[in-house]
């Protein structure tokens, strides 16, 4: 799947996210994450919950219940999910967000396979 990102969000660091068909870049703040993702395939998202997050929906669907609320975004979307709110959902194949999520680490970089 090609990107819909531009180079500047392509050249910052991958996210470690063990998700198949998932791509995201990485941007770390002192206290928070930025997201860039996008999924090339179906992907369900257990229930869980974290501290606060925000996405805009740039492309495609995903299906999020949020404490027990039920709801589909597309795009132009934004969601909501506050702090230590349990959430599950299904994410389509083409979606792609801007997600900020309230906590430094949430996500580590990937690092590179040596060959």
């Amino acid at each position: 799947m090609e990107t819909i990102f531009p180079e500047a969000i392509k050249n910052l660091p991958i996210a470690d996210i063990p998700i198949k068909g998932l791509t995201a870049y990485l941007s770390q703040g002192q206290n928070h994450q930025i997201l860039y993702m996008q999924f090339e395939e179906d992907t369900k998202l257990t229930e869980h919950a974290h501290e606060a997050q925000y996405g805009i929906v740039l492309e495609g669907r995903i299906d999020l219940n949020i404490d027990g609320v039920m709801k589909s975004y597309t795009k132009g979307n934004r969601y909501y999910i506050p702090s230590g709110v349990k959430h599950h959902g299904k994410i389509y194949a083409g979606y792609a967000d801007i997600t900020f999520f309230n906590e430094k680490d949430r996500y580590k970089i990937k690092q590179k396979s040596s060959e």
